[in-house]
């Protein structure tokens, strides 16, 4: 076995049921010295991404109520989904307990930002751990979302236009609220195993509640200020809409048309590209995934850092490390004579 990560030094988090393992199938790492180093958090810097996300979401509805010109909402709607999906991935830190040191803050913060995009973060902390230690096994309840590409153009295209007009939203939530998804060729759901403890499962039944009612109360709340064009416009339409096909698009990129199941360096991919296009579709960093697999105890904000640490000590050596538009040709790609990407080992 590997370093434990720092979450496992702690003892509310070290249970089992609640540890995320780094994956341990590979022979070449990082010194450990520099893992601690670089697990170490900063929640200045974990501030600043929430400052960031809250304040360029500020911005964005202000323009558009102020000109309310079609010119203006239309693209401020796709940048506020962009941002949408930048609250799911700061929520994903803080369902690996990375992004405040101080547990309480680190949940109560993720709560919110997960719970205002409509995903359950304790929810989500017990079906995403799943996929990492179980990565692309058969117990990784995301297989039946990544699995078997490419698939060709049309089908992707088809899937993407269904997301763009919400008919995919249900299904999109019904995840995050702990359905599993369902593998569409094999009609097989990747339920989670009882490795969750039973106060993850407490947390995350709890939390539902919450974000249901907060839906709920939300239109009747701005219904009651005035303002009920103005959310349904700027909140729900995009979170309904123009965040679906985003949201596939990402977890494609991540995990799908992937080479080898057998390690993370080639079961998971590490994206490259400008930064305009990381800061719309790969926000705060989720684009080096391959980095977050092997080491899911660094916060976002060392994921470069990692990653050029990785380079430079040759653990990326033969790994899925693309440029974005190299992974899309390989996405939307015509389907091979076997469908090798369905089998679960």
């Amino acid at each position: 076995m590997g370093m434990p990560t720092e979450n496992a030094m702690h003892s509310d988090i070290a249970i089992s049921g609640e540890r995320f393992h780094e994956d341990e199938r590979l022979r070449r790492r990082l010194p450990t010295a520099l893992v601690k180093e670089l697990t170490l958090q900063d929640d200045r810097k974990a501030c600043a991404g929430l400052i960031e996300l809250y304040g360029t979401i500020t911005l964005l509805v202000a323009l558009a109520v102020w000109t309310w010109h079609p010119l203006v909402i239309l693209p401020a709607a796709f940048l506020i989904a962009t941002r949408q999906q930048a609250c799911f991935v700061l929520a994903h830190d803080a369902a690996h307990y990375r992004l405040f040191r101080n547990r309480t803050l680190n949940d109560v913060v993720g709560r919110i930002t997960g719970g205002i995009v409509g995903i359950s973060m304790p929810t989500y902390r017990v079906t995403h751990r799943l996929h990492h230690n179980h990565l692309y096994e058969h117990q990784d309840p995301d297989v039946p979302l990544n699995a078997g590409y490419p698939r060709g153009r049309a089908y992707l295209l088809t899937k993407l236009f269904k997301d763009l007009f919400g008919r995919t939203a249900f299904m999109t939530y019904r995840y995050f609220f702990g359905a599993p998804a369902i593998n569409e060729e094999t009609g097989d759901a990747n339920r989670p195993l009882n490795d969750t403890s039973p106060r993850l499962r407490a947390a995350a039944r709890a939390d539902r509640w919450w974000v249901l009612g907060f839906h709920i109360a939300m239109p009747a709340a701005a219904w009651a200020g005035g303002f009920l064009a103005e959310y349904l416009l700027f909140w729900v339409l995009p979170l309904l809409t123009f965040l679906q096909p985003i949201l596939r698009l990402r977890a494609i990129c991540e995990h799908g048309a992937v080479s080898d199941f057998s390690s993370p360096l080639t079961a998971a991919r590490t994206n490259i590209g400008p930064r305009w296009l990381m800061w719309l579709f790969f926000p705060h960093h989720v684009n080096f995934h391959i980095e977050h697999h092997m080491y899911p105890s660094i916060p976002f904000y060392n994921l470069p850092r990692t990653h050029r640490e990785m380079r430079k000590h040759g653990v990326l050596i033969g790994a899925e490390v693309q440029e974005v538009r190299d992974t899309l040709k390989l996405a939307f790609a015509d389907r091979p004579a076997t469908a090798a990407g369905n089998a679960i080992a």
